[in-house]
């Protein structure tokens, strides 16, 4: 591939699609994509940390899922099955329980945000929402510690697949989430021109971009033109057939479930093995105030447990799981109480995530809550705590400090503690 441009960030689908679109008439774009992604595999293996968040938008009853309660008024009718780890899990979810040797279960979270707006952000950055800072997600915050570890990746650092992530903060534009959809489909890329009119097109655009970026010497100016720089890298690079789902075996797809999900978690598991360090991917449908336990027998837990298991079986078996930290949450928990409309509300005070690859150890349940699920019994942790696990389990110092737009020195996840059981 004949780079015009080199540049190690990212950018957001949307601001690369109004770009492109913008400057079509100048660049217009796109030659043939080649298949070499996997050439040199090997190479790329090396010391090439990633991680993958499955986010489960609406808060998912992790009582009914990981933590479960026999017994109790509070239990529901689901019972616990013996998993491949030390832990139990939910009878609805066979083809995980094989696969939690190499997952954990921290069963103490207890948080503070029970709204969905306000319990996103808090998961997603460690931060609760403050009105005069913007506080980097979890993609951004890793794609921007993890980039320097692959300066041959040409497609974006952070992808987002089927939901919009939580963005960048005062990380700026160049680490905002690239959002496609669960088939990888990324609109108007291809504009059939050859490589020739396109480099004249993209030189002359370059010399707009630079002279403008020269006067304004701002960071709006300059993150512009990361953007059309990446732009053109991500229209050139062979590194975009991870994005080509389409080409997996029928019996690979149907393992993983033909679902949204399903081939959310099978590309999450290709831009892995092309370099990508940051992939998030969402199942939302999990704000179940009425019916729940049908809802998740006969939808949600079949869908999870199909997808997260292959996704995690694949990780595994091809030796990406000693690089790749699996997350698994929502904003928060439900209620142990099971309400009048046979749902469960909102509830942050007890509940379960799921985490595990890298440097963390995988088959434990950390931490407990009551006989009825109704209180943490153990150590109490929280999003902060997590996300700096997360961090050590990638090799990230969590005593990095960011700087925010107002000059306030800033630790990742504010400095939480460290969830010892998990290091491995």
């Amino acid at each position: 591939m004949s780079a015009f441009w080199k540049t190690p960030v990212g950018m957001d689908r949307r601001h690369f699609m109004q770009h492109l679109a913008g400057s079509s008439a100048a660049a217009g774009a796109a030659m043939s994509l080649g298949s070499a992604i996997y050439a040199n595999a090997d190479e790329m293996k090396k010391n090439r940390k990633s991680a993958i968040l499955l986010w489960m938008g609406g808060g998912p009853a992790t009582i009914d899922i990981w933590d479960l309660k026999p017994g109790a008024p509070t239990g529901g009718p689901f019972k616990p099955i013996s998993t491949t780890g030390d832990m139990q899990i939910c009878e609805h979810m066979p083809m995980m329980a094989q696969q939690m040797k190499h997952l954990s279960i921290v069963r103490s979270m207890s948080t503070r945000e029970a709204d969905h707006n306000r319990g996103r952000y808090y998961m997603h950055t460690g931060f609760v929402p403050n009105p005069n800072i913007e506080h980097p997600s979890y993609g951004s915050v890793i794609a921007h510690e993890l980039i320097e570890q692959r300066p041959e990746l040409e497609i974006p650092p952070f992808v987002s697949i089927g939901g919009a992530a939580a963005g960048p903060g005062f990380l700026g534009m160049a680490w905002s989430p690239f959002s496609v959809t669960s088939n990888g489909r990324i609109r108007n890329l291809d504009m059939k021109l050859d490589e020739s009119r396109l480099m004249q097109r993209m030189a002359a655009l370059n010399a707009i971009e630079t002279g403008f970026e020269k006067r304004t010497r701002d960071l709006p100016a300059s993150e512009h033109a990361k953007v059309l720089r990446k732009t053109y890298d991500l229209m050139t690079s062979s590194q975009m057939e991870a994005f080509r789902v389409e080409k997996e075996p029928d019996e690979v797809k149907e393992r993983y479930g033909t679902d949204n999900f399903g081939q959310g978690c099978l590309l999450a598991r290709r831009l892995v093995e092309a370099g990508v360090p940051f992939v998030e991917v969402d199942l939302g449908g999990w704000d179940n105030h009425n019916g729940i336990h049908n809802i998740l027998k006969d939808t949600k837990l079949p869908q999870l447990d199909r997808a997260m298991s292959a996704l995690t079986e694949d990780l595994a078996q091809r030796g990406l799981l000693e690089d790749t930290v699996i997350m698994w949450m929502g904003e928060f928990g439900r209620t142990p109480r099971i309400n009048q409309d046979a749902g469960r509300d909102h509830w942050a005070r007890s509940w379960s995530c799921v985490v595990g690859g890298g440097n963390l150890k995988g088959g434990l349940a950390v931490g407990e809550t009551s006989s009825d699920g109704t209180a943490v019994e153990s150590e109490p942790y929280s999003s902060e705590d997590l996300m700096s696990t997360v961090c050590k389990g990638l090799g990230i110092s969590t005593e990095k400090t960011f700087t925010s737009k107002n000059g306030r020195p800033m630790k990742i996840a504010g400095g939480g503690k460290i969830i010892t059981d998990l290091l491995a």
